[in-house]
Protein backbone atom coordinates (compact mmCIF):
# COMPACT_ATOMS: atom_id res chain seq x y z
CA UNK A 1 0.00 0.00 0.00
CA UNK A 2 2.76 2.41 0.83
CA UNK A 3 4.47 1.38 -2.40
CA UNK A 4 1.17 2.45 -4.62
CA UNK A 5 0.75 5.82 -2.66
CA UNK A 6 4.10 7.08 -2.95
CA UNK A 7 4.48 6.45 -6.05
CA UNK A 8 1.38 7.57 -7.21
CA UNK A 9 1.69 10.60 -5.56
CA UNK A 10 5.53 11.57 -7.10
CA UNK A 11 3.87 10.49 -10.47
CA UNK A 12 0.66 13.04 -10.17
CA UNK A 13 3.40 15.79 -9.47
CA UNK A 14 5.64 15.38 -12.16
CA UNK A 15 2.78 14.81 -14.40
CA UNK A 16 1.65 18.35 -13.25
CA UNK A 17 5.05 19.50 -14.68
CA UNK A 18 4.75 17.89 -17.56
CA UNK A 19 1.39 19.69 -18.33
CA UNK A 20 3.11 22.95 -17.41
CA UNK A 21 5.84 22.07 -20.46
CA UNK A 22 3.26 21.22 -22.83
CA UNK A 23 1.00 24.10 -22.08
CA UNK A 24 4.09 26.21 -23.19
CA UNK A 25 4.67 24.37 -25.88
CA UNK A 26 1.08 24.95 -27.12
CA UNK A 27 1.54 29.02 -26.26
CA UNK A 28 4.25 28.68 -28.35
CA UNK A 29 3.26 27.07 -31.41
CA UNK A 30 2.70 30.48 -33.11
CA UNK A 31 6.56 32.24 -32.13
CA UNK A 32 8.48 32.65 -34.80
CA UNK A 33 11.83 30.08 -34.70
CA UNK A 34 10.15 28.74 -31.60
CA UNK A 35 11.71 25.24 -30.10
CA UNK A 36 9.37 22.52 -28.83
CA UNK A 37 10.66 21.66 -25.28
CA UNK A 38 10.87 17.89 -24.68
CA UNK A 39 10.21 15.90 -21.06
CA UNK A 40 9.82 12.22 -19.88
CA UNK A 41 9.25 10.64 -16.77
CA UNK A 42 11.22 8.50 -15.29
CA UNK A 43 11.04 6.11 -11.82
CA UNK A 44 14.14 6.88 -9.71
CA UNK A 45 14.79 4.96 -6.48
CA UNK A 46 14.60 7.14 -3.49
CA UNK A 47 17.88 7.04 -1.54
CA UNK A 48 18.50 7.51 2.57
CA UNK A 49 15.97 6.17 5.02
CA UNK A 50 12.64 5.08 4.29
CA UNK A 51 11.14 1.73 2.74
CA UNK A 52 13.26 -0.02 0.06
CA UNK A 53 10.04 -0.14 -1.51
CA UNK A 54 9.68 3.38 -2.47
CA UNK A 55 10.37 4.82 -5.97
CA UNK A 56 10.17 8.46 -6.73
CA UNK A 57 8.97 9.77 -10.50
CA UNK A 58 10.96 11.98 -11.47
CA UNK A 59 10.72 14.78 -14.92
CA UNK A 60 13.80 14.40 -16.57
CA UNK A 61 13.99 17.62 -18.95
CA UNK A 62 15.16 16.00 -22.66
CA UNK A 63 16.46 19.15 -24.18
CA UNK A 64 14.32 20.63 -27.20
CA UNK A 65 13.15 19.45 -30.61
CA UNK A 66 15.80 20.28 -33.02
CA UNK A 67 13.38 20.11 -36.33
CA UNK A 68 13.47 22.63 -38.53
CA UNK A 69 9.47 24.67 -38.54
CA UNK A 70 8.14 25.45 -41.71
CA UNK A 71 9.36 28.14 -43.73
CA UNK A 72 7.16 30.99 -45.13
CA UNK A 73 7.75 33.52 -47.47
CA UNK A 74 7.25 37.24 -46.46
CA UNK A 75 9.09 39.39 -48.64
CA UNK A 76 9.92 41.72 -45.64
CA UNK A 77 13.77 42.74 -46.22
CA UNK A 78 14.47 42.14 -42.46
CA UNK A 79 13.07 38.88 -42.24
CA UNK A 80 14.90 36.35 -42.42
CA UNK A 81 15.53 32.15 -41.75
CA UNK A 82 18.23 30.08 -40.26
CA UNK A 83 20.08 27.23 -41.92
CA UNK A 84 20.06 23.61 -40.07
CA UNK A 85 21.69 24.08 -36.93
CA UNK A 86 22.29 27.78 -36.86
CA UNK A 87 21.82 30.42 -34.39
CA UNK A 88 21.49 34.21 -34.60
CA UNK A 89 23.52 35.61 -31.90
CA UNK A 90 21.25 38.16 -29.14
CA UNK A 91 22.35 39.96 -26.31
CA UNK A 92 20.09 38.76 -23.09
CA UNK A 93 18.80 40.97 -21.03
CA UNK A 94 21.67 40.47 -18.57
CA UNK A 95 23.88 41.38 -20.94
CA UNK A 96 25.29 37.92 -21.99
CA UNK A 97 25.41 36.47 -25.59
CA UNK A 98 22.64 34.16 -26.16
CA UNK A 99 20.77 32.46 -29.08
CA UNK A 100 17.89 32.55 -31.07
CA UNK A 101 16.33 31.36 -34.45
CA UNK A 102 13.41 33.83 -34.35
CA UNK A 103 14.31 35.97 -38.00
CA UNK A 104 11.75 38.69 -37.39
CA UNK A 105 14.04 41.56 -37.28
CA UNK A 106 13.44 45.23 -36.58
CA UNK A 107 14.74 48.76 -36.39
CA UNK A 108 14.45 50.44 -33.29
CA UNK A 109 14.28 54.55 -33.16
CA UNK A 110 17.74 54.56 -32.82
CA UNK A 111 18.50 52.55 -36.06
CA UNK A 112 19.85 49.50 -33.52
CA UNK A 113 19.09 46.13 -34.92
CA UNK A 114 16.58 43.74 -33.13
CA UNK A 115 14.07 40.90 -32.86
CA UNK A 116 10.66 40.84 -32.61
CA UNK A 117 11.47 40.26 -28.69
CA UNK A 118 13.14 43.23 -28.03
CA UNK A 119 16.96 42.09 -27.91
CA UNK A 120 19.77 43.51 -29.75
CA UNK A 121 21.33 41.56 -32.74
CA UNK A 122 24.93 40.90 -32.48
CA UNK A 123 27.73 41.36 -35.03
CA UNK A 124 31.31 40.74 -34.96
CA UNK A 125 32.11 43.78 -32.71
CA UNK A 126 28.61 43.90 -30.87
CA UNK A 127 24.89 44.73 -31.24
CA UNK A 128 24.42 46.01 -34.84
CA UNK A 129 23.00 49.67 -35.62
CA UNK A 130 21.85 50.98 -39.02
CA UNK A 131 22.48 54.54 -40.47
CA UNK A 132 19.91 55.97 -41.91
CA UNK A 133 18.93 54.31 -45.45
CA UNK A 134 16.72 54.17 -48.45
CA UNK A 135 17.17 50.44 -48.53
CA UNK A 136 18.43 47.72 -46.74
CA UNK A 137 19.37 44.63 -47.35
CA UNK A 138 20.82 41.18 -45.21
CA UNK A 139 22.50 38.88 -48.07
CA UNK A 140 22.68 35.09 -47.37
CA UNK A 141 26.22 35.22 -45.59
CA UNK A 142 24.99 37.42 -42.53
CA UNK A 143 26.02 41.00 -44.57
CA UNK A 144 23.53 43.80 -43.67
CA UNK A 145 24.00 46.54 -46.78
CA UNK A 146 22.07 49.64 -47.44
CA UNK A 147 21.56 52.37 -49.67
CA UNK A 148 22.29 55.60 -47.72
CA UNK A 149 19.68 57.47 -47.42
CA UNK A 150 19.19 60.11 -50.88
CA UNK A 151 22.24 58.10 -52.53
CA UNK A 152 21.79 55.63 -55.38
CA UNK A 153 22.10 52.22 -55.68
CA UNK A 154 25.97 52.30 -56.69
CA UNK A 155 26.41 53.47 -53.11
CA UNK A 156 25.32 50.91 -51.44
CA UNK A 157 27.73 49.88 -48.02
CA UNK A 158 28.16 47.26 -45.87
CA UNK A 159 27.66 48.27 -42.02
CA UNK A 160 27.78 44.91 -40.40
CA UNK A 161 27.60 41.13 -40.60
CA UNK A 162 25.10 39.07 -38.21
CA UNK A 163 27.23 36.97 -36.02
CA UNK A 164 25.96 33.39 -36.45
CA UNK A 165 26.86 30.39 -34.78
CA UNK A 166 26.50 26.43 -35.23
CA UNK A 167 25.07 23.92 -32.41
CA UNK A 168 22.56 21.74 -31.70
CA UNK A 169 20.82 20.05 -28.54
CA UNK A 170 23.93 18.79 -27.28
CA UNK A 171 26.20 22.37 -27.28
CA UNK A 172 22.95 24.66 -26.65
CA UNK A 173 20.72 24.58 -23.66
CA UNK A 174 17.10 26.69 -23.01
CA UNK A 175 17.61 29.13 -20.30
CA UNK A 176 14.46 30.61 -18.27
CA UNK A 177 14.37 33.30 -20.69
CA UNK A 178 13.38 31.49 -23.65
CA UNK A 179 16.68 32.53 -25.29
CA UNK A 180 19.63 29.38 -25.68
CA UNK A 181 22.96 29.44 -24.73
CA UNK A 182 26.23 27.24 -25.02
CA UNK A 183 25.85 24.50 -22.26
CA UNK A 184 29.33 24.22 -19.89
CA UNK A 185 32.31 23.05 -21.83
CA UNK A 186 30.58 23.55 -25.53
CA UNK A 187 32.22 25.64 -27.65
CA UNK A 188 29.89 27.15 -30.19
CA UNK A 189 32.08 27.47 -34.18
CA UNK A 190 30.87 30.78 -36.33
CA UNK A 191 28.48 29.30 -39.19
CA UNK A 192 30.51 30.50 -42.31
CA UNK A 193 29.21 30.16 -46.37
CA UNK A 194 25.45 30.91 -47.13
CA UNK A 195 23.65 30.55 -43.11
CA UNK A 196 20.12 32.05 -43.77
CA UNK A 197 17.89 33.09 -46.38
CA UNK A 198 16.32 36.76 -46.45
CA UNK A 199 12.33 37.73 -47.46
CA UNK A 200 11.25 34.35 -45.09
CA UNK A 201 10.76 33.48 -41.56
CA UNK A 202 10.74 29.79 -39.66
CA UNK A 203 7.44 29.42 -38.01
CA UNK A 204 7.80 27.16 -34.60
CA UNK A 205 8.09 23.72 -34.48
CA UNK A 206 5.44 23.08 -32.55
CA UNK A 207 2.98 19.88 -33.68
CA UNK A 208 -0.40 21.38 -32.50
CA UNK A 209 -2.37 18.39 -32.64
CA UNK A 210 0.45 16.23 -31.02
CA UNK A 211 0.42 18.71 -28.30
CA UNK A 212 -3.54 18.83 -27.53
CA UNK A 213 -3.73 14.69 -27.46
CA UNK A 214 -0.62 15.04 -25.44
CA UNK A 215 -2.48 17.72 -23.26
CA UNK A 216 -5.27 14.92 -22.90
CA UNK A 217 -3.20 12.05 -22.25
CA UNK A 218 -1.43 13.89 -18.94
CA UNK A 219 -4.94 14.83 -17.86
CA UNK A 220 -6.12 11.29 -18.18
CA UNK A 221 -2.67 10.10 -16.31
CA UNK A 222 -3.11 12.41 -13.43
CA UNK A 223 -7.18 11.62 -12.33
CA UNK A 224 -5.65 8.06 -12.86
CA UNK A 225 -3.01 8.87 -10.00
CA UNK A 226 -5.23 10.95 -7.76
CA UNK A 227 -7.85 7.98 -7.75
CA UNK A 228 -5.38 5.44 -7.01
CA UNK A 229 -4.13 7.52 -4.24
CA UNK A 230 -8.01 7.82 -2.94
CA UNK A 231 -8.28 4.09 -2.87
CA UNK A 232 -5.41 3.83 -1.01
CA UNK A 233 -6.38 5.79 1.59
CA UNK A 234 -10.07 4.21 1.67
CA UNK A 235 -8.08 0.79 1.56
CA UNK A 236 -5.85 2.01 4.90
CA UNK A 237 -9.08 3.29 6.67
CA UNK A 238 -10.67 -0.18 6.12
CA UNK A 239 -7.68 -1.73 7.02
CA UNK A 240 -7.45 -0.03 10.59
CA UNK A 241 -10.94 -0.46 11.21
CA UNK A 242 -10.59 -4.27 10.59
CA UNK A 243 -7.69 -4.00 13.55
CA UNK A 244 -10.03 -1.89 15.88
CA UNK A 245 -12.92 -4.44 15.36
CA UNK A 246 -9.98 -7.09 15.87
CA UNK A 247 -8.39 -5.19 19.08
Amino acid sequence: MDRALYIAMSGATQTLKAQAVNANNIANASTTGFKAELAAQQAVEVQGGGLPTRVNVQLNGSGWDSRTGAIQQTGRDLDIALGNDRWLAVQAPDGSEAYTRAGDLQLDVNGQLRTGAGHPVLGDGGPISVPQNSSLMIGNDGTVSIVPLGQGAETTAAVGRLRVVEGGPAELERGADGLMRAKTGAALNPASGNVLNAGVLESSNVNLPEAMVNMIELARAFEMQTKLMRTAEDNAAASSSLVRMGG
